[in-house]
């Protein structure tokens, strides 16, 4: 399945990202991505590219719904004409104007999937350890410190749906979740659905912005030798608001809401 050359095809790298490969291909690729860095920025690239794509096919999309007002005007016409003087029996009347009712709702929701369950962000602000105990990579203190890239990789779309299903999200606004690495991989976390989950980034002020200025300030005292990695990994896999809280020597958050 992969290339013989020495990096991963596009076709490879797009199958990847939509989670169509097999158990082995897909270890394959895993396992070239953690070693070469020009086919990870490119499947970072193209994991942005699909996720800008399904951004502005939403946004472009909404306002041509069109308004309900027509198909209710019509149900009022129809509920008055069948409400109408000596027009049939009362209970005939009133059955039929539930049918029309029923109809009506159900072409709403079939002609308009979106309209099915309202798009609003839950706040989870800790992640369900059931789902997400968090996982690590087999790296020491010094083999973590070298790396100069200290942002959260890039999660696969295929993966992401996977997280937002496990935590019964079936409507998420496209900005305003992170699925966020529990232990970040600037502290070695692993690339593992076990060390994700949905954070949101302003429906609580335990926000997604909040949690990133905890990783940056344990990844420095890891690598400044004031705290050892495997207790950094515990504890803000434990509970990252009481890890914010002691580190920061704060009850409240220092970070500024995303506007």
């Amino acid at each position: 399945m992969l290339s013989e050359e020495s990096h991963l095809s596009d076709r490879e790298l797009l199958l990847a990202v939509d989670g169509e490969l097999s158990a082995r291909d897909a270890g394959r690729v895993q396992s070239h991505l953690a070693a070469c860095w020009a086919c990870r920025a490119r499947h970072q690239e193209i994991e942005a590219t699909i996720e800008n794509f399904i951004r502005l096919h939403r946004r472009n999309l909404d306002p041509q719904i069109p308004s309900s007002d027509g198909p209710r005007a019509w149900l009022r016409a129809q509920l008055a004409q069948l409400a109408g003087p000596r027009r049939m029996p009362w209970r005939l009347s009133w059955a039929m104007a539930a049918a029309f009712l029923l109809v009506a709702i159900a072409y709403f929701v079939s002609h308009f999937p979106a309209w099915r369950t309202p798009s609003r962000t839950i706040a989870v602000t800790v992640p369900n350890p059931s789902l997400t105990p968090g996982a690590t990579v087999l790296l020491g203190r010094s083999g973590l410190c070298m790396e100069s890239n200290t942002k959260n990789k890039a999660v696969p779309v295929a993966l992401r749906r996977r997280v937002f299903d496990e935590y019964g999200i079936r409507a998420a606004a496209p900005d305003a979740y992170e699925v966020d690495y529990l232990i970040t991989p600037a502290l070695g976390g692993a690339d593992d659905i076990r060390n994700l989950w949905p954070q949101a980034y302003s429906a609580t002020d335990w926000n997604a912005q909040v949690k990133d200025a905890l990783e940056d300030h344990l990844r420095e005292l890891v690598c400044d030798g004031q705290l050892d990695l495997a207790t950094a990994q515990h504890e803000i896999a434990t509970n990252w608001i009481e890890a914010y809280k002691k580190y920061f020597h704060t009850d409240r958050p220092l970070t500024r809401l995303r506007e």
